[in-house]
């Protein structure tokens, strides 16, 4: 036996059926496709209606998408109540081992809850009540 002799099984290979190929093949003339015209050629671009306004230039377009838009992720003061505890650094770091981010997108914090521990945070962005609230406590806010 030698490696140029080796062929598939009788039966596990088919052969790809090759449309088109004379009247006597079965499918010959239109392969299948039904009459001629436009629809039997192989290339319309999706979405096309034949000349009439397709739907997504007809539907009214709605808002304004920034495409500069910088997506933060959120952290409240209430969570940092939670999971810190007095006079801890909080940073990316802290956060991710504590399982608080799962994106790398910058972070904002929001002034939502009550915060009673002097934390040191880097944030990216951060609200004046968030900052009012920490500084009360006696914390220090760090804007990255």
């Amino acid at each position: 036996m030698k490696l140029n002799n080796l062929k598939p099984n009788k039966g596990s290979r088919k052969e790809k059926y090759r449309a088109a190929r004379g009247m006597a093949q079965g499918r010959g003339k239109q392969a299948g496709k039904g009459q001629s015209g436009q629809k039997k050629r192989s290339k319309i671009r999706p979405g096309f209606e034949g000349g009439q306004n397709p739907w997504y230039r007809r539907v009214p377009k709605r808002g304004f998408n920034n495409i500069n838009r910088i997506e933060y992720q959120i952290i409240n003061l209430l969570t940092l109540e939670k999971k810190f505890k007095n006079g801890e650094k909080v940073n990316i770091n802290s956060l991710k081992k504590l399982n608080i981010l799962n994106k790398n997108k910058p972070i904002k914090l929001l002034g939502h809850g009550k915060l009673t521990k002097n934390l040191i945070i880097q944030v990216n962005k951060a609200s004046k009540s968030a900052i009012k609230s920490i500084q009360k406590v006696g914390g220090k806010v760090e804007l990255i």
